[in-house]
């Protein structure tokens, strides 16, 4: 009998020229493909004209495919023979829940594979010119998750004070109270800030301002999810290259540091 396995496949942030070459290969020979919500639907010109398509969504806000059903699923389709591409966006180990899967799937004895993809809070600062880390003015990031599966919160005072860019997942909704945590554990009102929505897509909006104005200048530009914040020192480097990276998605400029963007079209084929 055919031996089956699962892996893991990170799409990356959106755009599909960011797919690695690991991942295409994974699609090409997957029996079944296990697609999450978020995930880019060009992914799956990779796919094999026989393969099964299974939708299994999860966005945050929406009803969403329970995780253990999903577990189950992959368990069953490796337990079969089959091989298995589960199919998430960004990377499976960043706030995926890669860590979980793999555990289910070791506990099942079901051979599982991690292919890695670009995450999307990386891309999605990237792609407003923005550097997580520079020798300058952040010796480090920060990746945090605006949910958290009990509703703990983070230490935010630690978050203020440490000196690291951060990064912040699944924080539009709470966008607001995000903000009046940090500034009341000391981060400064005036720390550059900017939220990303469909980070590397055509859709991609963005809006770059300091952290006070921040949930504002978010409202006012009507942007949602799914998107990412980035608060620090380097995101002023977006408002100053900004010029030559972005065309203004239309006159509204609330004030010189709230600026709305979309990206530049290029060609392609």
């Amino acid at each position: 009998m055919k031996t089956g396995k699962v892996y893991l496949v990170g799409a990356g942030p959106g755009d599909i020229e960011l797919l690695t070459l690991k991942a295409v290969r994974a699609l090409g020979i997957a029996d079944v493909v296990l697609i999450d919500d978020l995930v880019n639907r060009e992914v799956l010109q990779f796919v094999r004209a026989d393969a099964r398509v299974v939708e299994v969504g999860k966005r945050g806000g929406c009803a969403s495919t329970p995780q253990a059903f999903i577990e189950r699923l992959m368990i069953g389709e490796a337990g079969a023979g089959r091989i298995v591409a589960r199919v998430k966006g960004g990377d499976p180990f960043v706030f995926g829940r890669g860590g979980e899967e793999v555990q289910a799937l070791r506990a099942a004895g079901v051979e599982a594979e991690v292919i890695s993809g670009i995450t999307s809070g990386m891309a999605a600062a990237a792609a407003l010119g923005i550097p997580v880390t520079h020798r300058d003015c952040a010796r480090g990031v920060t990746l945090l998750t605006g949910h958290t599966r009990n509703g703990a919160e983070p230490n935010w005072k630690a978050l203020a004070q440490g000196g690291t860019t951060l990064v912040i997942y699944m924080g539009a909704s709470r966008l607001a109270m995000i903000v009046a945590e940090l500034l009341a554990a000391g981060m400064p009102s005036r720390t550059p800030a900017a939220m990303v929505q469909n980070a590397t897509l055509p859709s991609q909006r963005s809006v770059i301002s300091d952290l006070r104005s921040l949930p504002t200048a978010v409202a006012n530009a009507g942007l949602g999810s799914p998107a990412i914040v980035v608060i620090g020192e380097v995101a002023r480097l977006a408002a100053q290259t900004a010029a030559a990276c972005f065309e203004s998605l239309d006159s509204r400029v609330r004030g010189n540091d709230k600026l709305v963007f979309e990206p530049k079209r290029e060609r392609r084929g």
